[in-house]
Order: C-alpha cells, then sequence, then structure tokens
C-alpha cells in the first residue's frame, strides 16, 4: 500500500520481483521446505529476467532413481533432476512457467558429508545446478558449455553467499567446500 510524506506519494520498495517458488516434500524431508524456498527464490532472482514460477520437489532415492530411469534411461538415483516447461510446448506455457527441480535429499546429504559440508550449501548448489538447467545452459552438450554453466553457476553461489547467508553485520559467509578456499562461516566477534 503507498503511503504518504510531505513531498506525495511513494510507493514502499520491494526486494523481490514476482517469484513464486512451491516446494513440495516428502514427509521426512518437510522440515526443509522453507530453506530451500528461500535458497531458489534468491537464486531465481539472480539469473531470471523477470516474474517466473518454479516447483521443487524434495524428493527420496527410491523416487529419483524412477524419475532418473523414466526420464534419462539411467536406472540409478542422482542428486538433481531439471524438468522445463518450455521445451516441445510451443507458446501454450506462459512465459512466466520455467519448470520443476527435482533434488534427491539422500544424495544431497550423503554429498554434503563427503564435502565436509553444511546441507543448506549443498541444496545451494544444487538448486542453482537445476535452475540453469532450466534457463537453458547444459554442462553435457560441449565443454565450453560447461565451463559456461560452471562459472555462472559459482555467480549464483557468489550472490547467494551475499543475499542469503549474510546476518545483520555482514560477516557471515556463506559456508564454502572444504577445498581450502575458505572453512565454514566466520564468527561473530566476541563482545
Amino acid at each position: 500500500m503507498p503511503t504518504t510524506s510531505k513531498a506525495g506519494p511513494r510507493r514502499r520498495a520491494t526486494a523481490r520481483r514476482d517469484v513464486v517458488v512451491d516446494v513440495s516434500a516428502v514427509r521426512p524431508f518437510g522440515g526443509l521446505r522453507t530453506r530451500v524456498r528461500r535458497l531458489a527464490r534468491a537464486a531465481l532472482e539472480r539469473v531470471s529476467e523477470g516474474p517466473c514460477e518454479l516447483s521443487v520437489a524434495l524428493v527420496g532415492d527410491d523416487e529419483m532413481r524412477r524419475l532418473n530411469a523414466a526420464y534419462r534411461g539411467k536406472d540409478r538415483t542422482t542428486d538433481v533432476l531439471a524438468f522445463s516447461q518450455r521445451d516441445g510446448i510451443g507458446d501454450t506455457a506462459p512465459a512466466s512457467l520455467l519448470g520443476d527441480v527435482v533434488i534427491s535429499i539422500p544424495v544431497a546429504e550423503r554429498q554434503a558429508r563427503e564435502r565436509g559440508t553444511p546441507l543448506e550449501r549443498e541444496l545451494a548448489e544444487l538448486l542453482a545446478h537445476g535452475i540453469l538447467h532450466l534457463h537453458g545452459y547444459d554442462h553435457e552438450r560441449s565443454r565450453a558449455d560447461a565451463r559456461r554453466m560452471f562459472e555462472r553457476q559459482r555467480e549464483v553461489l557468489a550472490a547467494l553467499e551475499q543475499k542469503v547467508w549474510r546476518d545483520p553485520s555482514g560477516s557471515r559467509k556463506l559456508p564454502e567446500k572444504s577445498d581450502g578456499k575458505r572453512t565454514r562461516a566466520r564468527r561473530k566477534p566476541s563482545r
């Protein structure tokens, strides 16, 4: 609602465009929905040009294996799949409708454990990866395309670092992979 001041009416500034994220999760993963929605919105704001809609499904290994077999012919689980609503449908889908990102939470948990990173950091990477696929990036076409996609993925993760993981003092950083580049979030100075 507009507010008025001596200078005249003004509108409240909004940091978010029309970004709609629907997150569904099977029972054991329901507690992650809010975090995933926040991560997805922030990633979409960085990647998308305008209003957009995205669905995210948090599933177990059995469901991910079934999807991977049905749509990619690979009878094994995987970490993330992306299903575009724009491919092959012409002008019938609204331009804002991106598609679906499906994440296997057990795979994400295993990968986070193996890399020594928090689950939220792994989820951010998988979301960014899936969202980039929905925007036409594909790392399997060529080495050049892979470089382009992974560079863009790093940019999105850096933006999430600034937007999602910054505390009010600005001192908290995105938990990084344990590859020596950066360690866990910095601690606030003691008072």
